[in-house]
């Protein structure tokens, strides 16, 4: 266990804008270099609580700190210390990498030379283009210089607000692998993400919808959380198999999930084979014959989709 204080702590946090609640009461703390993930869709509240944590914000309700400062009265002690990688490329495009990098070194009062070593596992994949101008670059190698410029101070604690979005897949495994490297390093790192699949490299994710903390924990055990067994259905004519495994007199939930059907029976007690049993024989009434249905261990996105379905007192 670590002596260190928590990089942040969230109590209670509100903010409103006019009659919308953006966030509604979150409270977390993050642990001494904890890749913590903030997951949710759209409009859940994440951006304006990485906004909050950034001092760029201030909260109606509720108190945070970061790095033991309180992001009210204490905004630029915080914001020499954190690195913040905003959603959208937020980069001089008309500048180069190399000058890009060494304006914001010198925002915080330090040079690319003295910053090199710790963003170098990174800044060594795009070197080679120093002299490009930002705006000219691929998504993944914006995506690279953005967090150089975020690291070039040597911050203490790590924001990253959906870094990966509207990146390809490689650059997207490739981030979160620069990302496992750098928590190796000791830096803490809050990250938001949409993607499930990044969800489970965090060690704790907080799941995030309309404001509130549905649930924290590690992602293995958020999908433990799922209350029945799962099954994974597929058919070729997935459309009249979702509308036919929805009109099961017992279906708990039905919903596409990649080329399968997610369902699950609300009756706790039923053995699978004789609920297996059932679901084909309902489907071939229907005309379904093809079906294929094999049990299948709930995961992440699946206890979002139900705790998203739960009153907010029975969610936490």
């Amino acid at each position: 266990m670590s002596d260190s204080p928590a990089p942040v702590v969230v109590e209670g946090v509100t903010k409103r804008f006019g009659a919308t609640t953006a966030l509604d009461g979150v409270s977390f703390a993050l642990r001494p270099s904890e890749l913590f993930g903030l997951v949710g869709p759209d409009g859940g509240g994440k951006t304006t609580l990485f906004r909050l944590l950034t001092t760029l914000m201030l909260p109606d309700a509720g108190r945070a700190t970061v790095l033991g400062r309180d992001v009210v009265r204490d905004l630029w002690a915080i914001r020499a210390q954190v690195g913040y990688m905003p959603g959208r490329f937020s980069l001089y495009g008309d500048l180069s990498v190399e000058e890009n990098l060494r304006f914001f070194a010198s925002v915080f009062g330090t040079s690319l030379d003295q910053g090199y070593e710790t963003i170098a596992p990174i800044y060594r994949q795009i070197e080679p283009f120093r002299h490009r101008r930002a705006a000219a670059l691929s998504g993944g190698m914006k995506q690279k210089l953005a967090l150089s410029c975020a690291l070039v101070h040597r911050p203490k604690l790590l924001f990253l607000d959906e870094p990966t979005t509207g990146v390809d897949a490689v650059s997207r495994r490739e981030f979160w692998d620069l990302l496992a490297t750098l928590q190796a390093s000791g830096l803490a790192i809050l990250v938001s993400t949409p993607y499930m699949d990044e969800a489970a490299r965090c060690d704790r994710v907080a799941l995030i919808q309309q404001g509130r903390v549905l649930a924290i924990d590690a992602p293995s055990r958020i999908g433990a959380r799922f209350p029945r067994p799962m099954f994974a259905v597929r058919a070729a004519a997935r459309a009249r198999l979702l509308a036919a495994l929805r009109s099961f007199p017992s279906v708990a939930s039905a919903y596409p999930f990649g080329e399968d059907v997610h369902f699950s029976d609300r009756r706790p007690d039923i053995a699978a084979e004789a609920l297996v049993a059932e679901l084909q024989a309902h489907l071939a009434v229907l005309g379904i014959a093809d079906a294929r249905i094999a049990p299948k261990p709930p995961g992440i996105e699946d206890a979002f989709i139900e705790l998203m379905g739960q009153p907010a007192s029975e969610a936490a």
